[in-house]
């Protein structure tokens, strides 16, 4: 069975005040038993006007809402006024429909007044059976008042996780458009060149066979060397696109595995000095750790021409502390410079101190011109 992705709460609700209105009505004129009094005509007009809204069907909020919960509110108390021994259990049945009507059509507020009126009145009526009825209006007003509160923290509350819920998939969308753009300036900068450059160089050699083979096939040698260089980047490339596999809560065992794979597949010597201790970071953090260093080890093989890395990971009172040196051309400014520094004179690589950004993190770049270069991240633990 299916139901309603929204129940329409208005026109039933309608139609039961027309219902109870319609049984209020009948049961007056039998106790009346000769002609029609003022409160007869009274009741038949609520009814009228309750089978004309119930008709219409609209909605109960807004003014109209409240002008609706004021009239049911006078029908109640007129009801509850003309016989309380009578109509006792007519206007108890009435009132819980007042509170339900409250409750979800409106606020605390509005049903703690209506709740308060209608126990303050039973309270002043001069009838012993009125009692009874006070009992009802009362415990049923706490009732309704309690749900109500609970129902608007419910609802802020819901709202709340529905502000983060939309913050969070902005930020993803955010992270996930920067992180291609990344992708598609590294692979144009990358392999795409490499192979832009490789079809150029055939192109030559082409003509230059030609002309003289044996200079040709010197220039052929070249670009076998050539070729073997881009596979190891285009390699890299694609590890770097690899999700990261983290080893539980033990991120220097995974960042050592990282190294690992870099010299594997680089061919560029790595040390690795760090202890197998759990940091404490969450996954998130970690996963972001773990991509930094994969990229900072990336931005080496492709650009510094290094023979030699060194990786550093250290848990401090500080914080923890990750650091990539090699012995490479270094950048083309030299000096040591924070990531202040370095957004201040638009230096170093972008992606990375994107990265730090995120993590809250220190970072400190040395270039060493001709003879290196080093990054330094030092990320806060809580």
């Amino acid at each position: 069975m299916t139901f309603p992705s929204i129940f329409p709460w208005p026109r039933y609700l309608s139609w039961v005040r027309a219902a109870l209105a319609a049984v209020v009505l009948v049961w007056a004129c039998l106790l009346e038993g000769h002609g029609i009094s003022t409160f007869c005509t009274l009741l038949g007009l609520f009814l009228a006007a309750s089978i004309l809204v119930a008709i219409r069907g609209k909605d109960q909020s807004g003014m109209l809402g409240l002008l609706a919960l004021f009239g049911d509110t006078v029908y109640f108390l007129i009801v509850a006024s003309y016989s309380a021994e009578r109509l006792l259990w007519q206007s108890a049945i009435f009132f819980l429909y007042l509170m339900t009507e409250a409750l979800e059509f409106h606020g605390p507020v509005e049903t703690g007044i209506i709740a308060g009126i209608c126990a303050i009145f039973c309270a002043v009526l001069p009838y012993p059976q009125i009692r009874l009825l006070e009992t009802t209006v009362v415990v049923a007003g706490l009732l309704a008042c309690g749900l109500a509160l609970n129902r608007r923290r419910h609802r802020n509350l819901l709202e709340a996780t529905q502000q983060k819920l939309e913050q969070a998939e902005r930020a993803a969308a955010k992270a996930s458009e920067e992180e291609r753009q990344r992708i598609a300036l590294d692979f144009h900068d990358g392999p795409l060149q490499s192979f832009i450059s490789l079809q150029m160089r055939l192109e030559v050699l082409r003509k230059l066979l030609d002309r003289d083979s044996e200079e040709g096939m010197k220039d052929l040698k070249q670009l076998q060397s050539l070729a073997q260089s881009q596979v190891r980047d285009l390699r890299a490339f694609v590890h770097s696109m690899r999700p990261v596999d983290v080893d539980g809560a033990n991120l220097v065992a995974t960042a050592r595995r990282t190294a690992e794979s870099f010299q594997k597949e680089s061919g560029i010597p790595v040390t690795f000095l760090g202890a197998n201790a759990p940091v404490g970071l969450p996954q998130e953090m970690t996963l972001e750790v773990l991509q930094m260093l994969r990229e900072a080890l990336h931005n080496v093989q492709k650009h510094a021409g290094a023979t030699r890395v060194a990786v550093a990971m250290e848990k401090t009172e500080r914080g923890l502390e990750i650091s990539v040196d090699d012995n490479g051309h270094g950048f083309s400014f030299a000096g040591t410079y924070t990531l202040e520094e370095l957004e201040l004179m638009r230096l170093g690589p972008a992606s990375l101190k994107r990265r730090a950004r995120s993590l809250n993190a220190d970072l400190l770049l040395e270039s060493r011109p001709g003879r290196g270069a080093g990054i330094k991240f030092r990320i806060p633990l809580q």
